[in-house]
């Protein structure tokens, strides 16, 4: 394994923009912490994705070929397996209640994880049959789910064609069994998601078209006012308390939320697949990469409801 850890000096110093004492400082110059560089936290995968971070601030991140879970513990910067098989688990979001959602891709399904591993299949199928491969979820402050639902080809499965007629994506209401479509408008690849934490928006890639949109969030969970938020693709996507855009792909691109490019933040590997906000202050962007995992120290933080 490549080895160029960094130490953990100062990240508590950077922590206090988190504290509501100082948001007058929460304007930095760069939303990089200062001298921070990209650290190489573990490189033994196939390919990796969809982190998730919990209460703790530890992010949970698949290995999907490997059909596994992955846990890095911010207080050690350590990784370890915390679920195989997964499912072949892909995207993951956790819940108000603590639960680790995943898009359980091995039988296209959407799974419940409880803090003792027991899982809940939470969604089998639409309109009795099989959903394209749920891809990338996020939850909203009432604990609807919104998860994408594209059709990539996976080698585990028996089936060649999706049973659905269009590439979408859903919203699960609360204490709902049944989703419904709220984006059937011909995406051709529907992936990352993302929402803003005071529930109004939601932005949404269309990797096949290389697009992100935007649009608002209305009471019911329905969306309206679809508009072009970044003439690029996002395999996954991320949000700061700025309300700065982190889309992935070429590394990390960093849009404000005006829908202007204000950083890119490069990668070693040829792909960059998700990327979020975790450790204690939420100030430590952990980006998934192909075969690895990396980690930076950021002078903003993450948002939680």
């Amino acid at each position: 394994m490549r080895n160029n850890l960094k130490t953990w000096a100062g990240v508590l110093a950077i922590g206090l923009l988190s504290n509501p004492l100082c948001k007058a400082q929460q304007l930095p110059d760069d939303i990089v912490a200062q001298g921070a560089e990209l650290t190489l936290v573990a490189d033994t995968y196939k390919f990796t994705e969809g982190p998730a971070v919990d209460k703790n601030g530890d992010v949970y991140f698949t290995d999907q070929p490997n059909d596994r879970i992955v846990k890095w513990d911010a207080k050690t910067n350590t990784v370890s397996d915390y679920m195989k098989p997964s499912g072949r688990s892909n995207g993951l979001y956790f819940d108000h209640q603590g639960n680790l959602l995943a898009a359980a891709d091995e039988k296209n399904e959407l799974w419940r994880i409880a803090p003792d591993k027991t899982v809940t299949v939470v969604l089998d199928n639409f309109e009795e049959k099989k959903l394209n491969g749920p891809n990338d979820l996020w939850v909203d402050g009432k604990g609807g789910i919104y998860f994408t639902d594209p059709f990539y080809k996976r080698p585990w499965w028996e089936h060649t064609e999706p049973q659905q007629p269009a590439r979408r994506v859903y919203y699960l209401a609360p204490n709902s069994s049944t989703p419904r479509i709220v984006i059937d408008d011909n995406y051709d690849q529907p992936n990352g998601i993302i929402g803003s934490p005071d529930g109004k928006t939601l932005y949404v890639s269309d990797n096949g078209k290389k697009k992100v949109y935007v649009y608002t969030i209305e009471k019911d969970g329905n969306l309206s006012n679809k508009k072009l938020f970044a003439d690029m693709g996002s395999d996954g996507m991320t949000l700061d308390h700025l309300g700065n855009v982190y889309l992935t792909g070429d590394g990390v691109t960093v849009f404000n939320p005006k829908g202007e490019k204000v950083k890119h933040i490069p990668v070693p590997e040829k792909w960059t697949a998700n990327v979020t906000f975790g450790g204690p202050d939420q100030n430590i962007l952990f980006i998934t990469a192909m075969d690895s995992v990396y980690t930076l120290e950021m002078a903003v933080h993450g948002v939680r409801w």
